[in-house]
């Protein structure tokens, strides 16, 4: 019986240990977010920061604490250009102080706590003239 009040013991100090010594975003929302894009009409080519990345509708993992220059691509039509920015959630940053300065550290490091402004980018492209 006493082995077991041990073992439980052990879990419990591991999972408290686990929770205190990693940051709230980190735990709960990772690094990175698949991004969905799509374009009307269909099959447009997706280029992320200049690099093609896929043809829609598609999703992309793109990492939180970056930035991004989104470009829609499809012969005979217009390029169609969008801008994706980030920002610090404040809610992750309370609730890190309050885990103290560990969370803090690690959030701020891993660039979890930043979200974008959007979950997905759908673009409609016009034909060229």
């Amino acid at each position: 019986m006493k082995q077991i009040h041990n073992i439980r013991t052990v879990f419990c100090l591991i999972a408290v240990a686990a929770f205190i010594f990693n940051g709230c975003a980190l735990i709960f929302q990772g690094t990175s977010k698949n991004m969905s894009f799509d374009a009307g009409p269909g099959s447009a080519e997706v280029w992320v920061n200049g690099a093609k990345v896929g043809v829609t509708p598609c999703k992309v993992e793109l990492k939180r604490n970056q930035e991004y220059s989104i470009e829609f691509k499809k012969e005979g039509y217009q390029t169609k250009s969008y801008r994706i920015t980030n920002g610090v959630g404040a809610g992750w940053v309370v609730l890190d102080i309050l885990g103290g300065l560990i969370p803090v550290i690690i959030d701020a490091a891993t660039g979890a706590w930043y979200g974008f402004d959007q979950d997905n980018v759908n673009a409609v492209l016009e034909k060229q003239q």
